[in-house]
């Protein structure tokens, strides 16, 4: 079946426009870079048939010979794919992925809460890569289970997408000690977690002078 043959919302172009490249398969993606398959192929079939001879890890290693030779490449098609993984090699290969959070690099995102006379609860959303989506805040004031309801951490974590969530808040008192609360909530938040399939990684507690971490303290 060609592209042109599929109900309009379920062409790869139109997926990736009304729900962003993420949501579409590798098949998807690169049904968008071939636009055509050859007569009587459609340009998904060739596109599986492509990621079956290659898999992800090899296809971006796959030379200009190997890919024209495939039926239904040809010179032109073998060059962009060439193409487009050199560009994406060249472009990333100075840059690396902010992995999960480590308790320091939070105490250092929070210094804007940190010395605050008021607690403030953030949450930090990461996707399946531990990429940090959002911040928020979801509360100022005494850190309790009323406040801190199971919804509102995990409603904009489905919202953003998020895999796993950091926790974190600041003790005005200066205090690193975990109180009976926060153990309370973070239990609380946890078990939330395990249900939605969302893993709490850690909750942090920052002070001026520094922080604690709950996962290596093995409250979690």
């Amino acid at each position: 079946m060609s592209l042109k043959n599929i109900h309009k919302i379920e062409q790869p172009r139109e997926k990736l426009e009304k729900y962003g490249a993420e949501k579409l398969s590798s098949a998807e993606l690169l049904a968008i870079l071939l636009r055509t398959g050859p007569k009587g192929t459609g340009v998904l079939d060739l596109s599986k048939k492509i990621l079956k001879q290659f898999p992800e890890n090899k296809l971006a290693n796959a030379n200009f010979t190997d890919l024209k030779n495939i039926h239904g490449i040809g010179p032109a098609k073998a060059c962009e794919i060439v193409a487009m993984f050199e560009l994406g090699r060249r472009l990333l290969q100075d840059k690396q992925a902010a992995l999960i959070l480590s308790p320091r690099e939070v105490w250092e995102q929070l210094k804007d809460v940190r010395n605050s006379k008021k607690e403030h609860f953030l949450v930090f959303f990461l996707n399946t890569q531990n990429q940090e989506i959002q911040r928020e805040i979801i509360s100022v004031g005494t850190l309790n289970a009323s406040l801190i309801h199971p919804r509102e951490v995990f409603e904009p974590a489905i919202k953003h997408l998020a895999a796993h969530v950091i926790l974190a808040h600041n003790h005005p008192s200066g205090s690193l000690e975990p109180s009976n609360e926060d153990l309370a909530v973070t239990k609380r938040l946890c078990a939330s977690g395990r249900l939605l399939g969302i893993e709490v990684l850690d909750h942090v507690i920052v002070t001026s002078g520094g922080h604690a971490s709950f996962k290596e303290q093995n409250l979690l």
